[in-house]
């Protein structure tokens, strides 16, 4: 299964394409797109949408897996991150993806083991799950990295459960 995860933002919408065969996850290739304030609004989320749309194009995921939205403290900040969400979640639904949407905690929960894991402790850990021979950067491609993995994990789970498994 090739799995798109996706860490929204206005300024930085990082992305990740994660293939998996069984119990066997590999990074197939992630980046980050970038906007500026000084941009319109409807100039930087047509860049996301039309970004994900030469993602999806180029490594025909079958599923997303995004990351719901967490402002915390900063309420001011959920506003763009919902638009940049919403872009590439229509993105996504035009190309006809499955989409799984997932907590920052469930992500970290997934790939750490504890839903409390900072930064650095997610990037070691996608690193060594994919293989990688590097830490995966920017940190928003190392969160959509991680958020592939997770509904990797979760279809797999769930697979075993009902007596087959995913291949």
């Amino acid at each position: 299964m090739v799995i798109l995860g996706i860490d929204p933002g206005l300024a930085h919408t990082g992305w990740g394409i994660v293939e998996t065969r069984g119990s066997e996850c590999r990074a197939r290739a992630y980046g980050c797109i970038t906007t500026t304030a000084d941009e319109p609004i409807d100039m930087r989320l047509g860049r996301i949408y039309n970004q994900i749309i030469d993602v999806i194009d180029k490594f025909s995921p079958e599923a997303l897996s995004i990351e719901s939205i967490y402002f915390g403290q900063n309420v001011k900040s959920a506003i763009p991150t919902a638009h940049a969400r919403g872009a590439a979640i229509v993105a996504c639904s035009k190309a006809g993806l499955t989409v799984g949407e997932y907590t920052p905690m469930q992500i970290k929960q997934a790939v750490v083991g504890t839903g409390a894991a900072d930064k650095q402790q997610v990037m070691y850990m996608v690193q060594n799950i994919l293989c990688l021979d590097h830490q995966p950067h920017p940190d928003h491609a190392a969160d959509a990295l991680a958020a592939a993995v997770c509904h990797a994990n979760l279809v797999r789970t769930t697979s075993l459960g009902k007596g087959r498994i995913q291949l």
